[in-house]
């Protein structure tokens, strides 16, 4: 009795009795008996209901480990008569409907998910891999089912993104609410269709409560957002306009380097040796120089190293039109920082010198540029920036790469919500 009276209180079990304590094998079991106001309740809705059969008779669920030793409850697995569900599998306290592992076990597993590699989790708590993901998914649908709300009440101001995960093929739509940073809703998709059920779920009043929207200017976005959101300001935030400067500088640099390489076809033969030192290869020279400039052009100015000073001025001399583009880009994350209505007029100053720059790139920035310039604007003078949003991004991959890669997408999303939504799990046993 004393052995009993010791694992009732090491596993905490509610409405639950502990008959007996054994060994098979290198396993320990811990006989329970549900207390009778528990007995024959529905797996599903917890009703009381009539007994249909003894199902498969005795049956174990995993819980924590004790020290080493792998550790199992069991108890009888009855089946009930349902009027709304039918025949089921009557309830337990300690588990899930369906699930195999008592609910401390899955808290853990989903704590471990959160904040370690998929792998290490199911080393640690010797499960199969694939086993991580469905019960990260049954403790996320277990804490919104448990939830009193949705989680979207008092959203006004919101930022709208979307995430590629497994080698680019499939892709994320995440919703995160600039007031509070924390990531609201995620589906499957990056088209008008897997953003509706955001809006579906927060319904046509609070739908018209939301006031600003950040976004990257695809059409999907915009077109949901004016249809769902009449009072909403839409804006094509800077982060990502930035970011389209980058993507074309990147490639005049690129345009810059493989012209290089062509000239390198006409160098003399290379020397070997102390010969080599003194010996002038215009083509290769200028080719091994572009391609180290990558960061020396991305990074702000005021974060460049002494070296990535020196590869600016070496640009500037050696190579004027990558020099200008670069300067273009600067130009353009400069008017973002002035106040909105010096910004309109610094803005259009801009897309005059893109225009006229002979850079296809910049020329062809200056045109998506003009077309989303009211967004643009609008995003200055609200201050909407998707930096935050892109933050949650990078830690979802970050998760993805952690877990090397989902089996299903709701895994994903589930492991998402958990780690940077309103749902953060706590240890087992833990205040």
């Amino acid at each position: 009795m004393a052995v009993v009276s010791l694992f009732r209180g090491l596993l905490g079990l509610e409405h639950t009795a502990i008959e007996n304590v054994w060994w098979d094998g290198d396993v320990l079991v811990i006989d329970v008996r549900l207390m009778a106001r528990q007995r024959d309740r529905c797996g599903r809705c917890r009703r009381r209901c009539a007994r249909y059969d003894a199902g498969r008779g005795r049956r174990r669920w995993r819980t924590l480990d004790h020290a080493t030793t792998l550790t199992f409850l069991e108890a009888d697995a009855p089946r009930v008569r349902c009027r709304d569900h039918g025949v089921v599998v009557a309830h337990v306290p300690w588990a899930a409907h369906g699930a195999g592992h008592t609910h401390t076990f899955d808290a853990q597993v989903a704590w471990l998910a959160t904040r370690t590699s998929k792998s290490a989790a199911t080393q640690l708590m010797r499960i199969a891999w694939r086993t991580v993901g469905a019960i990260i998914a049954r403790v996320w649908d277990a804490a919104e089912a448990a939830s009193a709300t949705d989680g979207l009440d008092g959203l006004t101001r919101i930022g709208i993104d979307e995430i590629s995960y497994r080698r680019n093929l499939k892709f994320l739509t995440v919703v995160v609410d600039h007031d509070t940073g924390v990531l609201v809703w995620a589906g499957e998709g990056r088209s008008r269709a897997a953003l509706s059920p955001f809006f579906d779920l927060l319904g046509t009043e609070r739908c018209a409560q939301i006031t600003h929207v950040s976004a990257d200017g695809a059409a999907y976005i915009e077109e949901e957002v004016t249809d769902r959101c009449p009072n909403a300001v839409l804006g094509v935030d800077p982060f990502h306009v930035v970011k389209w400067a980058n993507t074309a500088l990147a490639r005049v640099r690129i345009d810059a380097w493989q012209q290089a390489r062509k000239l390198a076809k006409h160098d003399p033969k290379m020397l070997t040796g102390w010969a080599r030192r003194h010996q002038v290869l215009p083509g290769r020279d200028l080719a091994r120089g572009l391609k180290g400039a990558r960061f020396a052009l991305a990074k702000n100015p005021e974060n460049l190293t002494d070296r990535q000073h020196a590869k600016l001025e070496w640009i500037a001399t050696t190579d004027p039109r990558l020099y200008r583009a670069y300067l273009l880009k600067e130009a353009l994350r400069l008017v973002f920082q002035m106040p909105p209505d010096q910004a309109a007029f610094e803005l259009d100053k801009w897309l005059a010198w893109a225009r006229r720059c002979r850079i296809p790139a910049f020329v062809d920035l200056a045109r998506t540029i003009h077309k989303f310039r009211p967004r643009i604007l609008v995003a200055i003078e609200h201050q909407l920036s998707n930096g935050l949003i892109e933050g949650v991004n990078t830690k979802i991959r970050l998760l993805t790469r952690l877990a090397f890669g989902f089996h299903t997408s709701h895994a994903l999303i589930a492991l998402a919500m958990l780690s940077l939504g309103r749902h953060r799990p706590a240890l087992p046993g833990r205040t």
